[in-house]
């Protein structure tokens, strides 16, 4: 596979917290393949596991124009999308659901989510609760992931505010990982 920005570079493999992606030596562009993305963004921060951004989800914020780049694998144009609220803009193939991040990317994603985690730790506690509940029976994951992702949550929510509350804490932070 080529470099969608390089052209003539070919990618080269690499393990990005233990995901194996193909990256340009040239521009440090990375591709990630369908799934890869959340799984090395689960890696990185086991705390930001519950929260996933849903490129399509809310179709009223969804912005995304045709791009200039291709993608590696399937050589058809990529789709320049907005990274949530981010301000990052990612490049996605729609047939093969890859995605292409410009260097330090990644890194800006993830201190996007940390911060985001917080808000919503912070702000939307009960509403994440419930939905993390209900992804253990609807999923999109896997039960065991949905059953991580809950206690995640709670475990967060223990350590913010467990001096408040130490019984609670206590309770919380002797869950099963």
């Amino acid at each position: 596979m080529n470099c969608p920005i390089c052209k003539d570079v070919k990618l080269s493999q690499t393990l990005i917290h233990n995901v194996e992606v193909d990256y340009c030596p040239k521009c440090l562009g990375m591709w990630f393949e369908q799934d890869e993305l959340r799984q090395a963004k689960d890696n990185k921060d086991k705390n930001l596991g519950w929260l996933d951004v849903d490129l399509w989800e809310n179709q009223d914020k969804f912005k995304a124009s045709y791009g200039i780049r291709h993608c590696p694998a399937c050589r058809v144009p990529l789709y320049e999308v907005y990274y949530g609220d981010s301000g990052v803009v990612i490049d996605v193939c729609k047939i093969c659901k890859g995605v292409w991040l410009d260097r330090a990317e990644f890194k800006k994603i993830v201190q996007w989510l940390k911060d985001k985690a917080d808000y919503e730790i912070m702000h939307n506690y009960s509403k994440n609760l419930v939905k993390e509940f209900a992804e253990i029976f609807v999923g999109p994951e896997e039960l065991r992931e949905e059953i991580s992702d809950f206690l995640t949550i709670l475990r967060i929510f223990s350590r913010k505010f467990g001096g408040e509350h130490t019984l609670i804490s206590d309770i919380l932070l002797n869950l099963p990982k």
